[in-house]
């Protein structure tokens, strides 16, 4: 596979990495052994999260005796409290020394922005950890372009993880011209949107035109790691028929897709409202007795609360219905609960 020099970190991997948030969905057995099937192929930047629960330790006892061979990320919300316990949990639970990449996850607010850069904030506290040695280089992640373009003009961070695929390409006009002039590294998360195309050829392919980011598909099975290597292993050229089948696929998700933007926010009844519109994305990769029982009750239970007073329709440059998307999801999410439910009586 083609190799990417991740920015100035200067490390260097082959493009096709491995996100570790399905693993969770495994028994433990099972989720190492996919793993194991990723190091096999070559694929060795391995991505997690401190907030995956059972990802870490699962990643970590697949690289027991290789941790010279791989390359770990992971990452802790940008909030101080959190970053302290939580990289010394990751350390343990990963059973490693160090950490080569320590991102400050989800900072997608100018609120959230300003606390990890404060005096003493978050970013402090990975700088003094990366002075002791337990972090190589500090990143950060992103699901909002502006608060992902200030985080990055800052010079802070030396790579940068942001939703990229072909149904969601504002990255490839907004931040990777930043990323490149700067010298930072672009980690592709969501290049199937989220679980939203399943057509991994196309995606991948796609992708592929920007020879100098790492892309993370979550991976839940080992069949999963191998077609997508080989994908990155044939011919990366698009077809004409697969450039037709990305126009249908656009066509067909295109008027309803939510880009994670978060120009629609705030929202006056204070709805998450890209996660609400994304929810069938979580319900893929998240265990589903998580899914159910806490994730999904939480956040359909402040959907409950619209005023239907259509802030967000007028401030979304897609001019989605959101109101009506909102409510098709939680009335999703309630039957699917119920069949939940019902199955496990």
């Amino acid at each position: 596979m083609r190799t990417v020099r991740l920015g100035r970190t200067n490390i260097e991997v082959p493009q096709l990495g491995f996100g570790g948030i399905p693993i969770q969905r495994l028994n433990e057995k099972d989720a190492v052994k996919v793993v194991e099937r990723c190091l096999d192929l070559g694929v060795v930047y391995l991505d997690t999260a401190n907030g995956y629960s059972t990802s870490e330790e699962r990643i970590g006892k697949a690289i027991k005796g290789k941790r010279d061979k791989v390359i770990i990320a992971t990452k802790s919300m940008p909030v101080k409290e959190a970053v302290e316990k939580n990289l010394k949990l990751s350390l343990q639970r990963l059973a490693v020394d160090y950490i080569d990449i320590y991102q400050l996850h989800g900072v997608s607010t100018k609120a959230q922005l300003e606390g990890v850069l404060a005096p003493g904030g978050p970013l402090d506290i990975v700088k003094k950890a990366q002075k002791a040695g337990y972090i190589k280089h500090i990143g950060i992640t992103s699901h909002q372009i502006d608060i992902a373009k200030k985080a990055i003009e800052t010079n802070e961070f030396s790579t940068l993880m942001f939703p990229f695929n072909f149904m969601a390409t504002e990255a490839a006009d907004i931040l990777l011209p930043v990323c490149r002039k700067m010298d930072i590294g672009f980690i592709s998360m969501k290049p199937l949107a989220g679980g939203m195309v399943d057509k991994a050829t196309v995606c991948f392919k796609y992708l592929a035109q920007f020879p100098d980011i790492v892309l993370i598909p979550g991976i839940e099975k080992t069949e999963e790691i191998e077609e997508i290597h080989k994908i990155m292993e044939g011919s990366l050229k698009l077809t004409a028929a697969e450039k037709k089948a990305m126009e249908t696929i656009k066509q067909e998700l295109g008027p309803n897709f939510c880009h994670r933007c978060d120009y629609c926010q705030p929202c006056t009844a204070g709805i998450p409202i890209s996660m609400m519109m994304t929810i069938k994305s979580f319900y893929k990769r998240t265990p589903l007795d998580r899914f159910f029982n806490e994730m999904g009750p939480s956040l359909m239970t402040r959907a409950a609360a619209c005023t239907q007073c259509g802030k967000c329709e007028e401030r979304c440059p897609y001019h989605l219905p959101i109101r009506q998307l909102v409510a098709d999801q939680l009335e999703w999410f309630n039957i699917e609960k119920k069949k939940w439910d019902e199955g496990k009586k």
